[in-house]
């Protein structure tokens, strides 16, 4: 899937990015130019802003009207309509900061930059080709693994 999202869903798109969908986010455009690269790039728009979201349906463009309050049932919402599985699977996964697909990494390359405690720990890590961060299964994934249960149960 690729969508664009506005402003208001920073977090929603970290955790599509890390789903694998392909997310553009805007922290600055105006609605305007939102919904014109949600049209040229054939992106689904999602928003919280209702006048955005009337705005690009009367201009042709897919949107969704964002309005589950918390994560879990946000990302609940997209899987049913849009038929996404809610299960992180790091060969698709994208860089939760700058878009690009995240690539395995070995230990050995990584070993200086990540603190040590970590790289005493885990084993398998996967870097962003473009911003260069570095990621790991660490212990906020079983908050991640928490968050996806609660969003699959609701589908």
């Amino acid at each position: 899937m690729k969508f664009i999202t506005d402003g208001m869903l920073g977090k929603l798109t970290r955790w599509l990015r890390m789903l694998g969908h392909d997310v553009e986010y805007s922290r600055s455009d105006d609605d305007k130019k939102l919904i014109e690269n949600a049209k040229s790039e054939k992106r689904v728009l999602l928003t919280r802003d209702l006048k955005l979201y009337q705005q690009a349906m009367t201009h042709g463009v897919d949107a969704v009207l964002v309005e589950a309050a918390t994560g879990a049932e946000k990302l609940a919402d997209l899987a049913r309509r849009f038929n996404f599985n809610l299960e992180i699977d790091v060969t698709v996964s994208r860089c939760p900061k700058c878009n690009a697909k995240i690539k395995p990494i070995s230990k050995d390359i990584v070993i200086d930059r990540v603190p040590k405690a970590t790289s005493t720990y885990y084993n398998e890590f996967w870097e962003c080709p473009r911003c260069g961060q570095i990621y790991w299964q660490g212990a906020h994934w079983k908050r991640i693994e928490k968050t996806l249960k609660e969003a699959r149960k609701s589908t």
